[in-house]
């Protein structure tokens, strides 16, 4: 059960982190922002990893924005009252 429990934080820990960056300071240096993604001549996106990280990214920050609060919320209420 303590297996199951550590794998929720790491992934609540890693959804955090990917959600609470920011566009301009930082994927934006890194080129992982959609405006910076540009469109070659006979290129593909739809198949390349950098395309594809950067939708990944840009669907998570968009979708896990709520729950990741409610997440938030029962992880620190659990951790005060059972800790």
């Amino acid at each position: 059960m303590a297996i199951l429990g550590t794998l929720i934080y790491v992934m609540v820990l890693a959804l955090n982190a990917i959600v609470v960056l920011s566009e301009d300071r930082f994927l934006a240096r890194v080129n992982l922002t959609p405006e910076t993604h540009r469109r070659s001549f006979g290129d593909n996106p739809d198949s390349s990893v950098k395309y594809r990280t950067i939708q990944l990214v840009s669907s998570i920050r968009t979708l896990m924005r709520i729950p990741l609060i409610v997440m938030n919320i029962l992880i620190i209420a659990y951790e005060m009252v059972l800790g």
